[in-house]
């Protein structure tokens, strides 16, 4: 099975001059803690998290006015529709990320989730696979 099979289509993106306070706006009505960060030529540039708007505004001297580009995480792990799910995975156990953009002809036109993943009843063990990595590695850091 490809991500093109399983991935949501319909991805709302932020640009890197987009506001954190933007941002966090776009986040709150679309119940959702990451957006992907594009520039005017709709490339995928980073990724915003709430967590990033969180470790590295909050605890810098940025405020709500600061352009999304001063926090997200640049050169983001993305895939392309053909990649497989196991590859997918695999990636995010890898990275240790919970959200993957899908990228083809340099323009994000999906995204793919741990939760896509589990979904599908003969992907949970990989799925579960990638989230025991992700969540090992974020409670050694407690």
């Amino acid at each position: 099975m490809k991500v093109k099979e399983i991935m949501t289509t319909r991805v709302q993106t932020v640009s890197e001059s987009c506001t954190m306070k933007e941002a966090a706006e776009h986040m709150k009505s679309l119940d959702v803690g990451s957006l992907p960060v594009c520039n005017n030529s709709n490339k995928l540039v980073g990724v915003v998290t709430d967590r990033d708007m969180v470790i590295r505004g909050l605890t810098s001297e940025i405020n709500s006015s600061t352009p999304v580009r001063q926090v997200m995480s640049s050169n983001p792990v993305f895939v392309s529709p053909d990649t497989g799910v196991h590859e997918a995975a695999r990636l995010m156990a890898k990275h240790q990320i919970r959200r993957l953009p899908v990228v083809e002809n340099n323009e994000i036109v999906g995204i793919v989730s741990i939760g896509d993943l589990a979904v599908r009843d003969i992907y949970v063990n990989e799925a579960g696979d990638a989230l025991s990595s992700i969540s090992e590695s974020n409670n050694s850091m407690m």
